[in-house]
Parts: structure tokens; sequence; C-alpha cells
């Protein structure tokens, strides 16, 4: 393995002053039932709230406002299922350049039409047959576009600590800090912060059990590769960890939780009724694990993130009506 560039929490901080008036500072909720269910004091970081309507948006304008002039007049390329191609092209937009986005070609509808609407080209493919990484940097290439991966990425993932940041920053000290896991970028930024912050802080990791790469790498200690999974939590399926972000991990990340996709829909369910907010799949998984006793000995106080909230009234009421 390459040597991983280093992260600090200077670097989250960093982004933070870059996003700041850019980015909301998302709520944070609480829940006396919530608290009652899991047997802990619950904070609740609700992404959902984020532009694009996920953590996403942190990322990727953080490395795409590092992006010299040069490379910003000539645009930007980005391969994602959709919060990430939401994210690129908002931010691009915001920079005022264009954005061409890979994606899926059974990417969400709302997704898709989502970051046609902020403006950016999408190019499709199929994710069980194609490999995105090759398409996504051999369309860059072609185009001369820069490149912005969705998680294994410094500056993406600097991004995405913020989020972390913030939380701690509003709650104060927390026992525990549980973060949806897909290529691995949220929780390795939110890891960093985290850490850094309070070195004591139990970070867990939470993947759908049909998408466990990470937990699989962290298990074995080197990155493993599994089939594309199949699971409604459409923004963790990934076949493996990121590079960069799993050489994070692996130093900071005390464990991963798995949970079935009717946990998933249970705690979509149980945000919608009693924390009054709409959870798409991925970002209810921290929540699911929560509430389905996934994460054993739970302390006292626990922050989860609520990583996005993109779905529309049809796929919301089909799995959760």
């Amino acid at each position: 393995m390459a040597a991983v560039p280093s992260l600090t929490l200077d670097d989250v901080r960093a982004a933070a002053a870059r996003l700041k008036g850019i980015a909301h500072r998302t709520p944070v909720l609480t829940s006396r039932t919530l608290n009652a269910r899991v047997g802990a004091e619950v904070f609740v970081k609700c992404e959902n709230f984020q532009r694009v309507g996920a953590f996403k948006f942190r990322g990727a304008y953080n490395a795409a406002a590092r992006l010299t002039p040069d490379q910003l007049a000539k645009g930007i390329a980005a391969f994602s299922s959709g919060n990430h191609a939401q994210a690129v092209a908002l931010a691009a937009r915001e920079l005022g350049t264009t954005a061409v986005i890979l994606m899926p070609e059974d990417a969400p509808r709302s997704k898709l039409e989502a970051t046609l609407g902020y403006g950016a080209e999408v190019v499709t493919y199929d994710r069980y047959t194609q490999e995105r990484n090759a398409l996504g940097t051999d369309l860059a290439e072609e185009r001369g576009l820069a490149l912005i991966p969705p998680y294994d990425h410094p500056d993406v993932i600097a991004g995405q600590g913020t989020a972390a940041l913030e939380l701690l920053e509003d709650t104060g000290e927390l026992d525990a800090l549980v973060v949806p896991v897909g290529g691995g970028g949220l929780i390795a930024g939110s890891a960093t912060a985290a850490k850094a912050l309070q070195p004591d802080i139990r970070i867990v990791g939470v993947e759908p059990e049909e998408g466990d790469d990470t937990k699989r790498s962290l298990d074995t200690g080197e990155r493993v590769t599994i089939p594309v999974p199949r699971s409604i939590a459409d923004g963790q399926v990934v076949p493996s960890p990121g590079e960069i972000t799993f050489g994070i991990n692996r130093r900071l990340v005390d464990e991963i939780a798995l949970v079935s996709d009717e946990e998933i829909v249970e705690a979509m369910r149980f945000a919608f009724e009693r924390l009054k907010i709409v959870l798409e799949p991925s970002g209810a998984t921290g929540l699911a694990a929560l509430l389905s006793g996934r994460v054993e000995d739970l302390p006292r106080r626990v922050g989860v993130i609520a990583s996005g909230g993109n779905i529309d009234t049809r796929r919301f009421t089909e799995l959760a009506g």
C-alpha cells in the first residue's frame, strides 16, 4: 500500500473555515423516546439538512475550492451514485465552473434529476459490469477536467470531517460517535477530528450487511474487495474501501456494526415518526445500529451522524409505508 497522506485536525479546521457561510451548520436533535429506546443520551447530527441534502457537499466544496484558477476554468469531473454527484454539481456552480458526472444507470431518479438541475452534464454506466473509478479517471483525462472522487481524496475527507467537528462543538464531549460507512470518507474525516479532540472517544462505523467491505478489511488488516453489494442503502454500496480512507480508518476506527435492510427501514420510520425528519436508507444506518442494538456496551453520551435525506416520496412510502 502506498503511503497514506497525513490528515490532521488543522486540515479539518481549515476546511471548516472555507465552508463557513457556504455550507449549512446543520442542527443536532435529541429525543427522550430515542434515549429511552437506546439506553443512552443520543445526539443526532442532521446532515439531511445540509445543502444538496447530504454531508457530501462539505467535502466536494472543500476540494473544489482548493483547485487552481486554471483547473477551475477547465471544469470538474466526478463519479457518484447520487449525493456526491449533486454536491460536486452545486460546488461547481458556486465556484463558477462546470461539472461532468459519471452516474450509474440505476441511480435514484431524484438524485439524477437534482444533479442535472444544478447544471451538471451526466454520463451513465452499468455499476454491476463496469468499474467506475477507471471510467471516471478516463473521462477526466480525456476532457482535461479536475477529478474530485467521492471519498478517496484528502480535501474531500477533511471537508467531511467538519460534520463531526461541529457536532462536538455543539454537544461537548461524547463517549462514542456512530457514523455511516460507504467508501469511508465521512468516518475518516470524523474520526480524525474526534480523536484529535477526544483521544478516548469510541468511533463506530456502520455498514449494510450486504456491503461489509470495510468491516472485512479492518478484520483482515488489508483492503478487501467484495462483489458490488445490493442494498437499499445505495450510497454505501461500494466494493472496497478507499486506499486513503482505509489507511486512516484502520488507525482510528474502533469497530464496525452491520445492519440489515429491515433495520434500516425501521430507523427511517422512527426518524419520520419521532424525530420528524426524513432520512434516505444510507442516512439512517447509524440510527439503525443504535435502535437495533448492534452497538454493544453503548456508553452514556453518543453522537450519530444522519448523513443524508435524499429520497423521493414514492421510494420513501414504498420502503417505510
